[in-house]
Parts: structure tokens; C-alpha cells; sequence
């Protein structure tokens, strides 16, 4: 006799509401096609996998115990958010994610009241907690506030300001810890049952004391993971001391995917907490889905994959990405110089970094997601004698910003910034658009900022920068592949503040600054078409600014065009205010900057993101066009 297939529970669940009637054997049941429906949604959009993977039981046990969307349940990063959104009633919209006009891949307040708090960036969880909760307290939103932040998240400054801020006002807050650094025994039967029966029966203060004491019974491999935990908090016995000395009732470590103990954990701390309280669960990244558990990074990022074989489909190309181009380039100069040594915070595999890892183990440093401290801490180094080399996100520089002005520029240290993802990215939209780096940079007395045109141009701006001793200087690159160029075995420096000319023409000249420039040799050709050839240049230097090529171009053209992948106050703001201070708008010069939109622009494919932000080879033929005062028709679609 074989047992009768499950009826399908989620398929009834439009809401969290709709998982308060169900038993807590359903509730197993419910996060197993959970998990199952977010791999078959992942699969065909592609996405952060391994991190919602991780949480599906934890997702499923906090919104059947808490009251949500009045409790705000606020994601850290949002990476592990799609088992969250399938509950929350976008299941229809799923198989949406990262795509034009579809679901972001990241929480967002405008998507959902689900979504209380947007989040993109790590960290940023218990303070936004926190002011639910102080809220609340004054007469706000009523409702409970859980922040869910990951042990990586909890490297960075901010998520300790905000517990010590938290202990320090004594308000009824939770945060729990989803700690996914170590290996997890599986459900332990027996034990299951006995932390139920204890975490449901104790008064508030026996619950936290047996809690802690309960990692004794556990399983040798489960109470090696439980030490392994600690690790991050040395010299913390176990029972959450550091925790506690912040002000924290704290309670863990427990299996994170036993629901037979989350379930009792949550509803007894729901029912009987009153101040700060932090639940330490230990998950599995990828749990669940053989290739993801399989893969160096627990199936983060995934592209679209085959879902009985978890191979990826890989769009072809014959250009390497920048990325790697990169790696290449600075490896082949720390070859030739034992001074040079590469900072990142936490993102070694998206910067390229594992490679330089692999090459020099012990030159290369990953400080965790602590952007301030990887600024500084090359500052350190740049002041110590060796050339770092910190490579960050545009998108996270952000964060740094603060250090990147008064530890390295007003010291004049040497610190060789290679900014990532510059401009704008695609499916993980406009919380990861690199879209102000160049105005945040070129405002900084003493610093060079570059823009590579293409991956051989990246190349001869790593040389660039690692011959550069005299000051801060940054080079900018995108995501994605190059234009198919030759590369070079290892780059040649440039001269400090000089661009090129691409193409000779008349009327018009096109400053480009970045990887636009091949949608301005499209829009030449079209030009050229018309017998309005212009004359394009590469920039290849915000600051300082090729005076005499740029006052050249304005003297000798009727108008000048700068194209650049940033917002105003970039590139295109420091040639009009050269323009203006050599009194050449007096001579009547026709003068455009081409930047991106004062918008947010939302996530789509890079090419019709550009679209949107008009900047592509046909809005820039008509730039020029209408600068001319030619009458713009018969254009390309």
C-alpha cells in the first residue's frame, strides 16, 4: 500500500494569514513546496538562490507566528527575500523576478506592504528595526519589529551601533541572527520533541537559561557547529554574552531548519519578551538543492539553470568581462611589484579578486562587508609603504565615502581605487547602479578619477594607477563584457590627465567619457551618414581634465557633446565649468551633457535601462542633431 499524495498546501496561501490555521506538521509540509517553488522560479529567472534557500523554514515560521504586515519584518540585504514573497501573495509575479516592469529581487515598500523597508545593501536591518520599534513606542505604527540579519551583515559597524542603541532604549525589539557559516546536523528526532516541550513550558527567564543549556544535549556535530558560531564573536562563551552585554536577551543557538524548534522558540519569545532580543538560528546556505549545496557560494548568484542538474545556461561571448580583465591586469603588475596588495570587503569573486587570491594568498585582503574599514584600512597601507589597490562596487564605495575623503584624499595617500559595476547594472536594479561615483570623486582636490572605453583601456589604467604615487586616484569599469579588443600581455600607463581622438570630423565634437563610447561611434557612423561626421574623443580623464584637447574641440567646433554612464556634477559638470571659466560659452559654442536621467531607474536589461535613460547610439545622434538645429527624422528605431 503505498501513502496517498500530499494535497498541496501552498497553493491555498495568498497571504500569511492563510498559514494561522495550519498545523505545525503542515507547516513542514508548506516550506517543502516553498522551497521547491523557489528553485523552479529561480531557475527560470535566475537570482540570489542559496540565501532564500537557507531561510524557507525560517520565512515559513516567523510569518505563521508573527502578525505581519502590522509586525515589520525587515530583511537584511533582501538577498534571501524570494521564499518571503512567494508567501506574502506575489506567487503569481514570481517567475517576474529582476526583470522589466516584474518583482525586484530585493525587498521594496513600494512593491508590497509585506516590504516595510527596502533593502539592497547589507547592515542596514536592526537600525531600521529599531526605528519601527521607537515609533511604535511614541504612537506610531503598532506591531511587533523583526530584523533578520545574516552572520556576514553583522561584520559591519552599523549593525552594532544599532544593537547598542537598541540596549541602550531597553524597546521590545527582535533580531535574529541567521547564522549560515557552519555545517548543521539534521533533525534530531528525540531532541525535536524535548526543546518543544521546553521552550513552550518555560517562563521567559528559564526559557533563555535552558535555551543556552540545551546545546549541551545536542549532537556532537550540531554543538561543534554551535562553537563554530561563536567564532565571529571571540572569546564569547557560549550563551550570547557579548549579546548580552549590549543589552540583549539571547537565545540559541537552534537549528534554523527544524521547525519543531522554531516554531516554540518564536511563539515564546513573541508571547514573553519585553526588551531587545536576539534568536541565533544556524541554517545551511543552499539548503535543500544538491547544486546549490555543492557550489563555491552555496549557489548565491545563479544565472537561469537546468533544474534537475543545476547547470547554468551561459549567454556566449567571445570578450572577457571587465571584471576579469581586471584580475588580469593587476596580477600581471603585482608580478613585477611585491608592493602591491588588494583590499575588498566581502565580494572577492564579483571584483575578481579570487583570482589575485589564488596568485598572492598572502597579499590579498577581504575585510568583510565593512566598506569604511576597507578604505581606511588601504589608507593604512598606502601610508605603511605597499600600493592597495581597494576594489569596491560604485553602489558600496557609497558607504565608504566619509573615508575616502578625510582618510585618504586630505592625506594625499595613494590608495588606487578600481570601482566595479559603474553605471548602470540591470536585474539587480537601481540599488546597484553605479550612477554617482565620478561626482562624489571629481569634487575631491588632488584625486585622478578615469573611465576605461574598453577592457584593453582597463588595462593600461591598472598600469596607470600602479605607477601612481602622488595622491588618490580611481578607474572605472562596468559589469559585463568588453567590446572583443586585443589585450595587451599587461597595460601601459598613461599620461596623467590626456584623452584621444578617436575619429576627426566637423561641426559637432563628442567628448565621451567610459563605455559609451561604442554607442558614440554608432551614432558618428549614422552621422556620417548624413554628411555630419563629428569628431569623437575619448576622454579617459574627469579629473584632471585634458584642458588643452577639450578647449581645442570647443574653439574649433559649434558644439561640444559629453556622453558619460553618471549623474550631473560628473564628468560633463567639470568640462562646462572649464568652458565657463575660459569664457569660450562667450563665443557662442553650442554646449550638451548627456548624463543619466535625475530618476531612479528600475531594473531591466543594461541595454534598455540605457534606453530609458536615453543614451544610446540613436538618442545620441539626436543629440547632436538637435544641438546642430538639424531637424531630427529618420532615425533608427
Amino acid at each position: 500500500m503505498t501513502d496517498r499524495p500530499k494535497t498541496p498546501l501552498l497553493d491555498r496561501i495568498t497571504a500569511p494569514s492563510d498559514m494561522k490555521a495550519l498545523s505545525d506538521r503542515e507547516l513542514r509540509q508548506v516550506a517543502d513546496e516553498l522551497r521547491a517553488e523557489t528553485i523552479s522560479a529561480v531557475s527560470v529567472t535566475g537570482g540570489h538562490l542559496g540565501a532564500g534557500l537557507g531561510v524557507v523554514e525560517l520565512t515559513v515560521a516567523i510569518h505563521a507566528v508573527f502578525d505581519t504586515p502590522r509586525d515589520k519584518l525587515i530583511w537584511d540585504v533582501g538577498h534571501q527575500c524570494y521564499p518571503h514573497k512567494i508567501l506574502t501573495g506575489r506567487r503569481d509575479r514570481i517567475r517576474t523576478l529582476r526583470t522589466e516592469g516584474g518583482l525586484s529581487g530585493f525587498t521594496k515598500r513600494s512593491e508590497s506592504p509585506y516590504d516595510p523597508f527596502g533593502a539592497a545593501h547589507s547592515s542596514t536591518s536592526i537600525s531600521a528595526a529599531l526605528g519601527f520599534a521607537a515609533a511604535r513606542d511614541l504612537g506610531g505604527d503598532p506591531g511587533d519589529a523583526i530584523a533578520v540579519i545574516g552572520d556576514g551583515s553583522m561584520s559591519a559597524g552599523m549593525a552594532f551601533e544599532a544593537m547598542n542603541n537598541a540596549g541602550h532604549l531597553k524597546t521590545r525589539l527582535f533580531v535574529i541572527l541567521n547564522d549560515n557559516e557552519m555545517s548543521i546536523a539534521p533533525p534530531v528526532g528525540a531532541l525535536s520533541s524535548y526543546l518543544s516541550r521546553l521552550y513552550a513550558e518555560a517562563p521567559f527567564q528559564d526559557f533563555k537559561a535552558a535555551a543556552k543549556s540545551a546545546v549541551s544535549f545536542l549532537p556532537e556535530p550540531f554543538q561543534e557547529g554551535a562553537r563554530r558560531a561563536k567564532e565571529m564573536l571571540k572569546g564569547m562563551a557560549v550563551g550570547g554574552t557579548l549579546f548580552e552585554e549590549l543589552g540583549f536577551n539571547y537565545i540559541g543557538p537552534i537549528d534554523g531548519h527544524d521547525l519543531d524548534q522554531l516554531l516554540p522558540v518564536l511563539r515564546t519569545a513573541r508571547a514573553r519578551a519585553t526588551g531587545p532580543t536576539l534568536i541565533h538560528v544556524l541554517t545551511k546556505k543552499g539548503k535543500g538543492y544538491a547544486p546549490a549545496e555543492a557550489a563555491r557560494d552555496k549557489g548565491h548568484a545563479t544565472g537561469k539553470f537546468d533544474v534537475l542538474t543545476g547547470v547554468q545556461a551561459k549567454a556566449q561571448s567571445n570578450a572577457p568581462a571587465y571584471t576579469k580583465v581586471f584580475a588580469q591586469g593587476l596580477i600581471a603588475e603585482a608580478e613585477r611589484d611585491e608592493k602591491i596588495v588588494a583590499v575588498t570587503a566581502a565580494m572577492p569573486d564579483g571584483t575578481g579578486l579570487n583570482l589575485f587570491a589564488d596568485r598572492f594568498p598572502r597579499r590579498t585582503f577581504d575585510v568583510g562587508i565593512a566598506e569604511q574599514h576597507a578604505v581606511t584600512f588601504s589608507a593604512g597601507l598606502a601610508a605603511g609603504g605597499m600600493r592597495p589597490f581597494c576594489a569596491i562596487y560604485s553602489t558600496f564605495l557609497q558607504r565608504g565615502y566619509d573615508q575616502v575623503v578625510h582618510d585618504v584624499a586630505i592625506q594625499r595617500l595613494p590608495v588606487r581605487f578600481a570601482i566595479d559595476r559603474a553605471g548602470l547594472v540591470g536585474a539587480d536594479g537601481a540599488t546597484h547602479a553605479g550612477s554617482f561615483d565620478v561626482a562624489f570623486l571629481a569634487n575631491l582636490p588632488g584625486i585622478v578619477v578615469m573611465a576605461a572605453a574598453d577592457e584593453a583601456d582597463l588595462m593600461h589604467m591598472v598600469a596607470t594607477a600602479a605607477a601612481h604615487d602622488d595622491g588618490p586616484i580611481a578607474f572605472r569599469y562596468p559589469r559585463g563584457e568588453g567590446v572583443g579588443c586585443d589585450l595587451p600581455a599587461r597595460g601601459t600607463p598613461l599620461t596623467i590627465g590626456k584623452g584621444r581622438v578617436i575619429r576627426e570630423g566637423g561641426r559637432a565634437a563628442i567628448l565621451s567619457f567610459g563605455t559609451r563610447l561604442s554607442e558614440v561611434l554608432k551614432a558618428a557612423e549614422a552621422l556620417a551618414q548624413r554628411g555630419l561626421a563629428p569628431t569623437v574623443i575619448d576622454a579617459r580623464f574627469a579629473k584632471p581634465l585634458d584642458r588643452d584637447l577639450i578647449l581645442h574641440a570647443a574653439r574649433h567646433h559649434e558644439a561640444v557633446i559629453t556622453v558619460e554612464e553618471g549623474a550631473v556634477g560628473g564628468f560633463g559638470s567639470h568640462v562646462a565649468q572649464l568652458l565657463a571659466d575660459e569664457g569660450v560659452f562667450d563665443t557662442g559654442l553650442k554646449f550638451r551633457s548627456m548624463v543619466l536621467p535625475d530618476i531612479f531607474i528600475d531594473q531591466a536589461s543594461p541595454e534598455r535601462m540605457y534606453q530609458v535613460a536615453g543614451m544610446d547610439a540613436a538618442q545620441i545622434e539626436a543629440k547632436v542633431l538637435s544641438t546642430l538645429g538639424v531637424a531630427v527624422v529618420g532615425l533608427r528605431a
